[in-house]
């Protein structure tokens, strides 16, 4: 009992886990994982850039876009110092304190995330429904407003976790399955009754992903009557359209998320390579495809690209 007390007042040292099985190819998982984070933090931080200097991109519709890629930014620069350490250097320990910091931006960033997908869907909304209004209903001050709000969120619902496992017990081997600190991971180590920690995970994943999943699909279902109630097959086509983007990244965004929490809640006894996956195309997929994704099929992003990258080729 009492070597237990004095385990628990040491803080903890977390052992980080890279790909499993994969041991042999780690030099080439290596150049696959910093070229991916590479175009992640590029792409984005382009996006950013161009939306900022543009003036003409100053509508809507983009400054969701810049909201979008800060908070992917966000994701890549808390994940990328200890998948970095691991694949180069080998280095597999983290403090607690540092671990838990980097859980909470991780998973701040993606509360984020999720939230500008909605803001997103509603933008959409306003410009097919009611496209002379746009303007006036989405102002930049409005904009401004709800890229606070839900950045205050994400702090708020985020902010108990890291401080309810601060006080568990750690007394089990406290061997991560990735590369980083996610709190599905964390939850399971500690030698104590975890139930608050587990129901108020919960709660900040309904009251996160789950309503704001929920938005979206009651967005797109009053988008789709609106288009089905025009008159013009061409028109509806067109609005359709506008919607593509906006899909595709919701899609890249959702699909890996309910994979690895799928994984985490019923993959108990799956092979530790499959989590490890799993939770890297979590991190890593939505921040490389979406600035390619917006680039592809918005001709305002690629022009403004082109003007861009036209400019610096003559500084």
């Amino acid at each position: 009992m009492e070597s237990l007390q004095n385990q628990s007042r040491v803080p903890p040292v977390f052992i980080l886990t890279g790909i499993p099985g994969l041991e042999a190819g780690s030099a080439w998982i290596t150049v696959l994982f910093c070229s991916m984070y590479a175009v992640a933090i590029l792409g984005n931080g382009v996006v950013l850039l161009v939306v900022a200097k543009d003036h003409s991109l100053h509508k809507p519709m983009y400054l969701f876009l810049s909201m979008l890629a800060g908070s992917e930014l966000g994701i890549s620069l808390s994940s990328v110092p200890t998948v970095l350490s691991v694949f180069l250097f080998d280095a597999r320990e983290i403090g607690m304190d540092a671990c838990l910091a980097q859980m909470f931006f991780i998973h701040c960033f993606s509360i984020m995330d999720s939230g500008v997908l909605w803001a997103m869907a509603l933008d959409r909304f306003v410009a097919i429904y009611n496209p002379l209004q746009y303007g006036t209903i989405l102002t930049n001050s409005r904009i401004a407003m709800m890229g606070l709000g839900l950045a205050v969120r994400s702090i708020v619902l985020m902010t108990p976790l890291p401080v309810l496992l601060r006080g568990l017990p750690f007394c089990r081997p406290n061997i991560l399955t990735h590369p980083y600190c996610l709190h599905s991971n964390l939850i399971r180590l500690p030698c104590a009754d975890i139930t608050v920690n587990s129901r108020c995970g919960l709660f900040v994943v309904l009251s996160s992903f789950g309503l704001d999943s929920l938005f979206i699909v009651l967005s797109y279902v009053m988008i789709l009557r609106t288009v089905l109630s025009m008159a013009s097959k061409e028109g509806r086509l067109r609005a359709l359209n506008t919607c593509v983007s906006h899909l595709c990244a919701v899609v890249v965004y959702y699909i890996p998320m309910i994979g690895v929490s799928m994984a985490h809640r019923f993959g108990k006894h799956a092979p530790p390579l499959l989590h490890a996956l799993m939770a890297n195309i979590y991190l890593l997929v939505p921040p490389v495809l979406n600035p390619v994704i917006y680039s592809m099929k918005t001709k305002e992003i690629r022009k403004a690209l082109g003007k861009f990258f036209s400019l610096k080729s003559f500084l």
